[in-house]
């Protein structure tokens, strides 16, 4: 399997493109194996996305450059995709709470609820590279309250 890499450094003033930065590499669900140093598994779309990263880290006066490369070995590449994965299993965990949760909340909270779950869960997805099991628990919760909604309305 192979890897696109992100390796860039910002200048501390202004903090708003290192904030900016750091959001945008959140949404990605990278995995960060060191300070200016990302990764995420190879594709076209990752590999765009980084790039269109890049750029804005030299718009804003820093330096960037994407790396494509495999692993050294296949016991580093499962430790990568163990964090990714283990990163959006806490995220379905906490969907799956939510939903479980959303079950003792009235009528209005329980609707407003499920719309930011089913929210959350479409963008979890979109960084999920490696799917864990609680993903499909999750998907089940969030749906076993819909289930629910449906039945009371």
């Amino acid at each position: 399997m192979k890897w696109v890499f992100l390796l860039y450094r910002l200048p501390r003033d202004p903090s708003t493109p290192r904030i900016a930065l750091w959001r945008n590499l959140r949404r990605l669900g990278v995995v960060q194996l060191a300070d200016g140093l990302v990764a995420l598994p190879l594709d076209a779309r990752t590999k765009e996305q980084l790039e269109w990263l890049a750029d804005d880290v030299i718009d804003a006066g820093g330096e960037a450059s994407i790396w494509v490369a495999e692993a050294g070995s296949a016991a580093q590449e499962r430790a990568l995709a163990a964090r990714l994965a283990e990163a959006v299993a806490a995220e379905y965990r906490t969907v799956r709470t939510a939903a479980l949760a959303a079950s003792a909340l009235g009528v209005s909270a329980r609707r407003r609820t499920l719309r930011r779950l089913r929210r959350d869960l479409r963008g979890i997805r979109a960084r999920d590279y490696f799917p864990p099991p609680e993903a499909a628990e999750a998907r089940r919760a969030v749906e076993a309250l819909a289930e629910a909604m449906e039945a009371t309305a």
